[in-house]
């Protein structure tokens, strides 16, 4: 096996020259990508806590990587560390993009947050079958997410600060607690705090965070505060709450927010907002189709200022409470791009973060910095 198939090998140990040279030199001959006279996001918050944010492999090869050196001082892999990326087969692990993103925020001193090691969706199928297509015993299926959570976490020890351990395995259902997924259907709730735990035993030093989204939510809230509160009760090395933040121009008020954050404070955890965006349009819950000349899917005026006060609000409320918050992290880079483009509407383009897709300060920018 080379060293991309290795399994214990720390990635501090593994000759990264070429990669990280090459990142590095890329990153420098891109021009910062930010108005004249100003600094970056991760500058106007210096005094407050890292601005981070979600990242392809890709991207460092593109005209974003110099916007992400300028503006960010943390990164988030967007999917290259998450199980059916990073471990396709069995006795395989795919280390390429995960590696470049690690060699990237090395070579320009940039934190780094892993994502995620135990999740519903995006994992592989093999992970839950035998070898003849049967669903695996919960022996079987601990020692491989023991094996793989291991192998991930010890490679990027001392690389990776933080870890999204365990991501969304509280249910939506009002009356259901746990998500009905694989993981829980076979193993019960003892792979959320085995996960952690071996997490932990692979770096004793990263901090370890539970990661969901709707956590503004009352109900769901509780579910969560209640989870964790069971874990911290039994020992389970638990160090932080990941809020994904994935909120609109009418969610949440800054009542809502505020009550999010003081409620998760009682239980003395680290907090971070890990998957911000704000989308243009109103939180809907419903699929519909996009049809010729809909004006309803359009970044007008009116959503641009709702945008604008949105993001306004909610570092009010970050700034406020940076004691306890330690990140705000942003899903995805620019409007070029973004995960919620035909989600959850098909056909429909959003527009939910702070830079257009020229790569240029949106007028939401200004509202986050001048405080």
């Amino acid at each position: 096996m080379n060293n991309f198939h290795m399994k214990y090998t720390s990635f501090a140990a593994i000759t990264l020259i070429v990669i990280s040279v090459s990142f590095c030199c890329l990153a420098y001959r891109q021009q910062p990508v930010a108005a004249a006279g100003t600094g970056g996001l991760k500058d106007y918050y210096k005094n407050y806590f890292p601005i981070g944010v979600a990242v392809s492999a890709r991207a460092l090869r593109t005209d974003e990587a110099g916007l992400l050196t300028s503006q960010f001082n943390s990164l988030t892999p967007e999917n290259a560390m998450k199980m059916s990326v990073i471990h396709p087969r069995e006795q395989w692990y795919n280390w390429k993009d995960a590696d470049s993103i690690a060699a990237f925020a090395r070579s320009n001193g940039m934190k780094l947050r892993g994502h995620t090691l135990v999740w519903h969706r995006q994992a592989p199928e093999w992970i839950f079958k035998d070898a003849g297509g049967q669903q695996v015993s919960k022996e079987v299926l601990l020692q491989r997410l023991k094996d793989h959570i291991t192998t991930v976490v010890k490679r990027y020890k001392g690389v990776v600060y933080a870890w999204d351990v365990a991501n969304e395995v509280i249910s939506d259902q009002r009356d259901e607690f746990y998500r009905n997924s694989p993981w829980y259907q076979i193993c019960g709730e003892e792979f959320i705090e085995k996960a952690f735990q071996w997490a932990h035993e692979a770096d004793p030093e990263a901090l370890l965070f539970y990661n969901d989204y709707n956590e503004i939510n009352p109900v769901k809230r509780k579910k969560i505060m209640q989870l964790l509160t069971g874990l911290i009760a039994k020992g389970v090395p638990v160090h932080g709450i990941g809020l994904q933040g994935h909120w609109a121009i009418n969610e949440p008020s800054k009542e809502q927010l505020e009550k999010t954050f003081e409620d998760f404070l009682t239980l003395n955890l680290k907090l971070q907002v890990t998957e911000l965006d704000i989308s243009v349009y109103a939180k809907e819950h419903e699929m519909r189709e996009r049809q010729p000349g809909d004006s309803a899917f359009a970044f007008t005026a009116a959503r641009e200022q709702r945008q604008i006060e949105q993001f306004r609000m909610c570092f009010d409320v970050f700034r406020k409470y940076s004691n306890a918050l330690t990140g705000v992290t942003f899903w995805n880079i620019s409007d070029r791009y973004s995960w919620l483009d035909n989600f959850p509407v098909r056909g429909r383009k959003d527009y939910p973060l702070l830079f257009d897709k020229d790569l240029q300060p949106k007028k939401a920018f200004w509202s986050v910095v001048r405080f």
